[in-house]
């Protein structure tokens, strides 16, 4: 038996994953990056916060 080429194995597992992705991305929430940041921000405050009112 002859050995089997691989040319073409890798477009098939990579069109496979894009259209994985494609699916998934529509079903998840989207936040605006201001949202994100800000909530960083106040979270940071608030364990900043925290440190000063309850030592450890």
């Amino acid at each position: 038996m002859p050995p089997k080429s691989k040319k073409n194995t890798g477009f098939q597992s990579a069109a496979g994953l894009i259209r994985y992705f494609d699916n998934e991305s529509a079903k998840g929430p989207v936040f605006k990056p201001w949202y994100v940041v800000g909530a960083i921000i106040v979270l940071v405050v608030v364990v900043s916060l925290a440190k000063v009112i309850w030592p450890v």
